[in-house]
């Protein structure tokens, strides 16, 4: 038996209903008539960036923009941050010198403010982003673009970024390694013929949790220098918890564990590389086999069958590195795409390909251009915003959008021990 699922997600419904009421609903909704002007910039103009969330996520961004401003004298300034917790945005405040903002609506309204940077727990971003549109700012956003609860504000994001005319990337800096574009092309040009498979992942020992977020002050309450109503969102309501509020990649309400922390980074390059959209149907297992003290899953393996007749695995644990293997990063497992002539895939500075059984192709190896580098994906995100060309960046909202539906797929399978199909007609999440 088949059960349509509302779009929010599975057991949403009460949360939903308190989204609802918020303001970054009816202000989320209104983007999709109309996004306010923004600032028409001269050929020497400093591009306003606008932090909203300042932990250490946020504090990679800002190192790249200083970096693209100091080393690289490109024309972008820090000049504003926002933060649930006063003292870490007063202290990103004094290191920019930036102006704090307590509410990132304020920050959105600074006319100073050109892009805006989302570094903010994952169930944050989507609402969030969507005010900025409506704002007329261009949006980075943290990976992964939205929470496992929400996908129909995930088809909401992307339908609004399509409208707005705004420039969007998403956060998953991979996407600037030159491989991923080479290989694209070469599958293009049919180096490995029809495809049919893919594998990546994600390997690792360690738990972004306990061991991995510190907290900051074990004495902090809700005040005027920590906003708990602000951090909980559209989120189940709770009281007040310091391990929540600092520690929140461990809890479901607002994380999913490697699923949509690290798969993103796995999966973008995947659906970009191939070429496919929207997933046909997804099946995960996993869960909780090594971190215990948390509520999301350190161990997550997803199948994704898309309607191009290609199935992707996504496979990783964050309970071993898998050293038998090399990866490209920390812990992410090199991609292998496979195709009715062959396979191709990554070592080192090469690109690989392999022929299949039967076909006439020969081995073949390429050069890979150039790495991963995060001021290269925040340079061609701003090169985008100074062109106004949203589609020129690495990782746009449509890309971000295929990817976390099936991200999403793969979440609710696990919980439900069903598997997810999505209705393309109805663009829904079909859970049976």
């Amino acid at each position: 038996m088949k059960t349509s699922v509302t779009p929010s997600g599975p057991g949403a419904g009460s949360t939903r209903r308190q989204f609802l009421r918020r303001s970054a609903a009816a202000t989320g909704a209104a983007v999709l008539a109309t996004a306010l002007p923004r600032r028409v910039l001269g050929a020497g103009d400093r591009l306003g960036v606008g932090f909203i969330g300042c932990g250490g996520r946020a504090g990679a961004h800002m190192g790249a923009v200083r970096y693209l401003r100091d080393q690289q004298q490109y024309p972008v300034q820090p000049v504003a941050v926002c933060d649930a917790y006063r003292p870490r945005m007063d202290r990103a405040a004094q290191a920019l010198g930036a102006k704090p903002h307590a509410d990132y609506r304020d920050l959105l309204a600074d006319p100073a403010v050109d892009v805006v940077c989302i570094a903010t727990p994952d169930h944050l971003h989507a609402p969030q982003a969507l005010e900025a549109l409506r704002a007329g700012k261009d949006v980075y956003c943290e990976k992964p673009v939205t929470h496992w609860r929400q996908y129909d504000l995930t088809r909401r994001l992307a339908e609004a970024a399509k409208k707005s005319g705004r420039v969007f990337q998403l956060g998953s800096q991979g996407m600037s390694d030159g491989a991923w574009h080479q290989v694209r092309k070469l599958v293009q040009d049919g180096l490995i013929g029809r495809p049919i498979h893919a594998e990546c992942g994600y390997f690792r020992v360690g738990d972004w949790g306990e061991r991995g977020m510190p907290i900051d002050d074990p004495q902090a309450r809700p005040g005027p220098d920590l906003d708990w109503e602000g951090f909980l969102g559209d989120a189940p309501r709770r009281d007040f918890d310091v391990s929540r509020f600092f520690r929140w990649r461990m809890y479901e309400d607002y994380a999913g564990g490697p699923s949509t922390d690290l798969f993103p980074h796995s999966l973008t390059p995947v659906v970009y590389m191939l070429g496919i959209g929207l997933p046909a149907l997804a099946v995960a297992t996993g869960g909780m086999f090594r971190y215990t003290e948390r509520e999301v899953p350190d161990t997550f393996n997803l199948l994704v069958d898309y309607p191009e007749k290609v199935t992707v695995a996504v496979l990783g644990t964050q309970g071993n590195n898998d050293p038998t293997r090399p990866g490209r990063g920390a812990g992410q497992r090199i991609p292998v795409l496979r195709g009715w002539d062959g396979s191709i895939t990554v070592e080192g500075k090469e690109i690989l390909f392999a022929p299949a059984d039967g076909s006439k192709k020969e081995r073949q190896k390429f050069p890979i251009e150039h790495g991963e580098n995060l001021g290269d994906h925040w340079k061609n995100f701003l090169d985008a915003c100074r062109a106004r060309k949203p589609a020129d960046t690495f990782a746009p909202m449509d890309l971000a959008y295929h990817v976390q539906t099936a991200l999403i797929m793969g979440m609710w399978s696990l919980k439900q021990g069903k598997v997810a199909r999505f209705d393309a007609a109805k663009g829904e999440i079909v859970m049976g």
